[in-house]
């Protein structure tokens, strides 16, 4: 085997250890999510404060994706991801001396101090694991040839599938078992073993970053402007993550309303389960990526995935059915990992190495804002305006014949006219001048390089004539 091909081989090795350590942390933080969701609302019976739960998680991520992108930027990959655990871990033990110490009727309180207490450390507890979702697609583009990394990219998507699997199940059974006692004590377990594994992968450092343009060290900020004109320099990324940004402010529906619907129409333990098997789609889509790829326009991609999506977010609410919900989040969950895989080849292509930790914050950060604006403006808008809507009010009384009535029908109406939204701001996409500037950049700009001490040099670029040993 030559060197290159060894290098390569034994940087394939590191990335499918950090994959695994990677699904370590997430079932724990995906676990902990679910959980308190299921909680609050089952403690409580309060959609408004089930939506504000998913505002504050929104919030965090919004607020705190640029500064995690620099993090990343400018320390070893890997040790920011050991950090991020060793936060998670402490902010989970602090939340379960909460639980633990607490009055159990604090907590059907809606304002009860030491239930948001619970709900805010495991929050950040949950938040600060997002620089592991910004360190390891960087990771991709420094260990994989550049041919491949959409296969990559499909694989993390099925990290993330194997994740919701595990823990959708796990959540609502532990939750319907012993509320969050038993979540905790699973949770501090895995993640003490996830540091211990990731202590044991080696990623050989890149020295200190140059800039590719200017050939000088970076500041070690947060450098907002300089991100963003990197963005701007791109034809079309903007329009882009501002397109995504559109999308994540009607997904706020989904994080603000889709428990809430879900356990109207069935318990918490088959609500649970079903987001087990949903979670199967996450699965196979990411590795239907892995296989295929994403042809070779990843851009118009992203655009038709989002088509599907929002035809089915119009579809699967015309009837209180937990069959139609399930099969159209099935759809949703095998397209998503080819949306996700669409828009990470995308940045990985065509942003410079030394910056694509602060542009995958950047993209975060506008990409989330929105949804916090959602989750807290619908929840109360569902809760005192739809709901009451769709049960003795006008909107009963007029469509109620043939859409139903009730509390559920009035979160149906909203996922709804969401769909409709998204669809059109999906349909007038494709046809945008943006949108072509994008795609055209994409299939002509070259590999980006990583800067290792004083020389740029290609990013793991692959020699179709070497065939693997």
């Amino acid at each position: 085997m030559s060197a290159d091909k060894h290098s390569t081989a034994t940087d394939r090795r590191t990335f499918y250890q950090l994959l695994i350590n990677t699904l370590l942390v997430s079932v724990v933080n995906y676990t902990v999510w679910f959980a308190i969701t299921f909680y609050v609302y089952l403690e409580t019976r309060s959609v408004f404060a089930t939506g504000v739960v998913s505002g504050i998680f929104l919030v965090l991520t919004a607020v705190t994706g640029i500064w995690f992108g620099s993090l990343v930027d400018h320390h070893a990959k890997t040790t920011m991801m050991q950090v991020s655990a060793v936060a998670s871990l402490l902010l989970y033990a602090a939340a379960f001396g909460v639980y633990q110490t607490a009055p159990r009727e604090e907590f059907k309180d809606p304002a009860s101090v030491p239930l948001w207490a619970l709900i805010v450390l495991l929050m950040f507890g949950v938040i600060v694991g997002n620089i592991r979702t910004i360190a390891l697609p960087t990771l991709v583009t420094a260990l994989i040839e550049e041919d491949s990394r959409d296969r990559a990219n499909g694989l993390v998507g099925t990290t993330s599938g194997v994740s919701f699997l595990v823990t959708s199940v796990i959540s609502g059974i532990l939750v319907a078992l012993g509320g969050m006692f038993w979540v905790l004590v699973m949770a501090l377990a895995v993640l003490a073993a996830a540091v211990v594994h990731l202590s044991s992968v080696r990623v050989v450092p890149a020295a200190t970053a140059v800039s590719a343009a200017e050939g000088v060290p970076q500041r070690r900020t947060v450098d907002l402007r300089g991100t963003i004109r990197v963005v701007g320099e791109v034809p079309g990324l903007t329009a882009l993550i501002l397109f995504s940004t559109f999308n994540n402010f009607l997904g706020g529906v989904y994080m603000a309303l889709m428990d809430a619907y879900g356990l109207s129409l069935v318990d918490v333990r088959t609500w649970g389960l079903l987001w087990g098997v949903l979670s199967a789609g996450l699965i196979v889509g990411g590795l239907c990526v892995a296989r295929t790829g994403l042809g070779s326009n990843p851009v118009r991609l992203l655009l038709l995935v989002n088509v599907v999506l929002w035809t089915v977010t119009v579809l699967f609410p015309v009837r209180s059915s937990i069959v139609l919900l399930g099969a159209g989040m099935l759809v949703y969950m095998l397209l998503v990992p080819y949306a996700e895989a669409a828009e990470q080849t995308i940045l990985q292509k065509v942003v410079p190495y030394e910056r694509q930790g602060r542009v995958f914050g950047f993209a975060q950060s506008v990409e989330q804002a929105a949804s916090p604006l959602t989750a807290f403006l619908i929840a109360p808008v569902a809760q005192f305006v739809c709901i009451p809507l769709m049960t003795d009010g006008l909107g009963a009384r007029t469509i109620g014949g043939w859409f139903g009535t009730g509390a559920d029908r009035g979160l149906a109406l909203v996922f709804v006219v969401t769909g409709l939204v998204g669809l059109a701001a999906s349909l007038i996409a494709l046809r945008s001048g943006p949108y072509r500037r994008l795609s055209h950049h994409f299939m002509t700009v070259p590999a980006p390089v990583v800067t290792a001490g004083e020389e740029s040099v290609p990013v793991a670029v692959h020699d179709p004539s070497q065939s693997e040993s």
